[in-house]
């Protein structure tokens, strides 16, 4: 079985997580995704990507669905999977007084599931002040803490002097996770999914919101760039592991499949400075390893690969 590509989405209440679910079914560009929520009636899913609704179960555009899990994740995940038309991806919204990383260990459990990343999204007017709070602080800093991915969000709200304040502080809580500023949690899904599968000859193209999607406050493609190499067998898996992580490197996001010295095939994931490597079957049977990253444009230097 194929296992099935599945994101945790958390941040306190108000910072945009489900601005970011929108988003990115809008981008959905025909794959079925799955929004799961804890409490249905909290999300707001765009009234224009509803199709219907049958009980809990939303019914969006292009075959993507939104549901409720409430207490049962794991029962709710493998109903899914037992549609006529299951999902192709996950996307998991939590609480916003939940921590991210309990309700990750809670899908892991979940049958053919694959855990890609925990994105959080952060109130860029708020946060510092949310994360010392006497009362919330200890649930807004856990929640950064867990973060893979960073989205700095409503980063048109304060000044260009904040935003670089909280560029530096963040970090000091969160040092694994890759930090990206934005509006309107607009990014590109490909930063949140990676980009295995995209055509090689569409790695490089730039990136354009849909035209339903506000836009953003500077063009995707000024801000990032993306690479694609392919690798010959026998990559040695610690090297590269600890390529991907380096710090500083201005790597957001990579994910792809590589063959060790044995012939092993192994599938890439990297998220800030985490890096998964798990075993996996090589596509077509294909000779050589290909590697999708994306980078913040101006830090990653695609030829230093």
């Amino acid at each position: 079985m194929t296992p099935l590509p599945t994101h945790v989405i958390g941040g306190y209440l108000g910072a945009g997580k489900t601005t970011l679910v929108n988003q990115l079914l809008r981008q959905a560009d025909g794959e079925r995704i799955a929004v799961l929520v804890n409490d249905f009636g909290e999300l707001n899913i765009d009234a224009d990507l509803i199709v219907g609704q049958d009980g809990e179960l939303l019914s969006l555009a292009g075959g993507c669905v939104c549901c409720s899990f409430g207490s049962d994740l794991v029962g709710t995940l493998a109903s899914l999977q037992r549609r006529a038309l299951p999902p192709q991806r996950v996307l998991i919204e939590t609480s916003g007084v939940g921590l991210p990383a309990a309700v990750a260990r809670a899908a892991r459990l979940g049958p053919g599931l694959q855990i890609e990343g925990t994105v959080v999204v952060a109130d860029a007017p708020a946060v510092r002040a949310q994360a010392s709070d006497r009362y919330m602080g200890d649930t807004v800093r856990q929640q950064l803490a867990d973060a893979d991915l960073l989205l700095l969000n409503k980063a048109d709200a304060v000044s260009p002097e904040t935003l670089a304040e909280l560029r530096a502080w963040l970090p000091s809580i969160a040092p694994q996770a890759a930090l990206v500023a934005c509006v309107q949690a607009l990014v590109p899904a490909e930063l949140v999914y990676g980009t295995l599968g995209m055509a090689r000859d569409e790695v490089n193209r730039p990136w354009r919101p849909t035209p339903m999607a506000p836009p953003p406050a500077a063009p995707a493609a000024d801000t990032f760039v993306s690479h694609c190499i392919k690798l010959p067998p026998g990559v040695d898996l610690a090297a590269l592991s600890e390529r991907l992580r380096a710090p500083h490197s201005g790597l957001l996001r990579a994910k792809g499949w590589v063959l060790d010295a044995q012939g092993q095939c192994w599938l890439v994931q990297t998220v800030g400075t985490c890096t998964q490597l798990t075993p996996a079957a090589a596509p077509h049977g294909a000779p050589s390893g290909t590697l999708v990253m994306i980078g913040l444009r101006g830090q990653f230097e695609p030829k230093d690969w």
